[in-house]
């Protein structure tokens, strides 16, 4: 893959999918091939952003696991069902390779066949009948055309061996009869009299001029070869079609996007030496050893607004990272290279982007200025969050004079999107924007609903509160919470799982009862996260 994919974290918020776009955006223009993705369902707020500025959303991402496509497997390495047994012969010879996939005119896989195949078609085989093309038998012969009428052949085979008064009295030829012959005039014209399917003419014979025109007359295929007649009786069987002999359809086969370390398994267990590989579409690609695994061709990928594992896209461990932007403490990931890593204490990571941004001298389109200015809004609560800088305030009001867009107004009209619960279960809210820390093992999870209705989550707090005990129990959590942020009273109402109590209360200070209101408490990261790791650093 020669995409760089870029990314935020598994549940995705609007800084984290913005800053995906803008950041693919930017490099593209750098001359970087890129794409933004997601790594799970966008909520309604950026959902809302994105439709406003006519911006697709980005696909969904599953994992950045190493699969048979990412290494260099023999790519290519198949032939045509119509192709000679003699030339699979000399190509897997070539390729030092002992099994060949065969694919049907429109490149699915047909079956595969093997040296051991051939050897044994070439002992036990039909040799008395062919069915190939004409252009099969002038390869595998080395021979010349003579007289073409039919692209395809198909007949019994027979060699004159008799004597010519012999042959032409007791002999009988038909319309199907491939006749290997030398240069025995009474035979051939004996041949073309019965209307043969065929006459090979062995070593260099040649073929008298009343009789070659009677032979087009009547429409019979002629070629010649240097080979004697014993060499073509030995080579005759070659010029099959190579789906004449006993394909194996049943051999076992990988598929492109099959995860590597399945086809390892795989291969450890069967032992096989090779195995044709099939795309989604039943076409085949080319053959894969075990020994080619050693090839890995890693996924490049860039992450934005986290940096650590557990928020981070399945499989990371088998991506190349190239780089980092985040505003977000430094978490727990690392990486067996040297790479780029942006981290600013600013509100958002689409600030950090709009200086690269500037740094490289490019410029911000309007609709990608908008969601930029959108996710800033977005992280730092149209900046009454305690996370909010002066250069983020800056930004976001250069970038809405460049997306023409009132951003106070906008604020609240996309705050209200994101506000809307209508329809969705008290599960699909605790983790529409829900991280995953550990801290000093323990598991904490700590969902945050930012809205300007609170009152829609507090009217069902017992549904919250039976979720997460729920919740904790099913996933050995030492504390989960919700947190249900008022933008416009700057305030936040949390419920939490009935073990985890003594943690919020230790945390801040305070005595804890489910919905409490916390004024002034409006950031996760930098309120929320730091209390409690205090605490629990504490106890440790």
């Amino acid at each position: 893959m020669n995409k760089v994919l870029i990314f935020g974290h598994k549940k995705p918020d609007t800084d984290s999918v913005v800053a995906a776009i803008s950041l693919s955006y930017l490099k593209n223009k750098l001359g970087i091939n890129c794409e933004p993705r997601v790594l799970g369902e966008i909520n309604s707020e950026t959902k809302f952003i994105l439709d406003y500025f006519n911006i697709k959303q980005p696909k969904y991402l599953n994992d950045v696991k190493l699969q048979v496509k990412d290494v260099n497997y023999l790519k290519g390495n198949l032939v045509d069902e119509k192709e000679s047994v003699y030339n699979c012969f000399n190509y897997m010879t070539d390729k030092k390779i002992s099994t060949l996939p065969i694919v049907d005119k429109y490149g699915k896989y047909y079956g595969a066949v093997s040296m051991k195949d051939i050897a044994r078609d070439s002992v036990n085989g039909d040799w008395e009948n062919l069915h190939t093309s004409f252009q099969n038998i002038i390869e595998t012969l080395k021979g010349n055309a003579i007289a073409k009428f039919d692209e395809e052949i198909d007949g019994n085979i027979l060699i004159a061996s008799y004597r010519s008064t012999t042959f032409i009295e007791h002999v009988d030829l038909t319309p199907e009869t491939i006749l290997i012959v030398g240069d025995r005039h009474s035979i051939i014209e004996y041949a073309i009299e019965k209307n043969v399917k065929m006459i090979i003419l062995t070593g260099n014979s040649q073929i008298k001029e009343e009789h070659l025109k009677l032979a087009k007359e009547k429409k019979i295929n002629i070629i010649s070869t240097k080979y004697n007649t014993f060499n073509v009786a030995r080579k005759i069987g070659l010029c099959n079609y190579i789906t004449k002999i006993d394909i194996d359809k049943n051999v076992t086969y990988v598929e492109e996007n099959e995860e590597l370390n399945d086809f390892i398994d795989l291969a450890n267990r069967t032992k096989y030496s090779n195995y044709p590989v099939i795309n989604k579409d039943g076409k085949c690609l080319g053959i894969i050893r075990l020994a080619d695994t050693s090839e890995k061709n890693r996924k490049k990928v860039i992450l934005v607004d986290h940096n650590e594992t557990e928020q981070s896209v399945d499989g990371l461990q088998d991506a190349n990272i190239m780089e980092i932007i985040d505003h977000h403490k430094i978490g727990t990931l690392g990486t067996t290279m040297p790479i780029n890593f942006r981290n600013m204490p600013v509100g958002s990571t689409n600030t950090i982007i709009y200086n690269l941004y500037k740094e490289n001298n490019v410029e911000i389109p309007k609709d990608i200025a908008g969601i930029m200015m959108s996710a800033i809004i977005s992280d730092t609560l149209l900046f009454k969050s305690p996370t909010t800088t002066e250069l983020d305030i800056d930004v976001v009001k250069r970038l809405s004079e460049i997306a023409q867009v009132d951003y106070k107004k906008f604020a609240m009209d996309m705050f209200k999107a994101g506000s809307m619960i209508k329809n969705k279960s008290p599960e699909e809210i605790l983790y529409a924007d829900f991280k995953n820390f550990t801290i000093e093992n323990h598991r904490i999870g700590i969902g945050q609903l930012s809205t300007v209705s609170p009152d829609d989550v507090l009217n069902r707090k017992q549904d919250y509160i039976d979720l997460l005990n729920r919740i904790e129990k099913d996933n050995n959590y030492d504390l989960i919470t919700l947190f249900v942020t008022d933008i416009i009273n700057d305030c936040s109402y949390c419920f939490f799982n009935n073990k985890g109590q003594s943690i919020l209360e230790n945390s801040f200070d305070i005595e804890f009862y489910q919905g409490i209101k916390m004024k002034g408490i409006l950031s996760r990261k930098k309120q929320i996260i730091p209390a409690i790791m205090n605490t629990l650093d504490k106890k440790n």
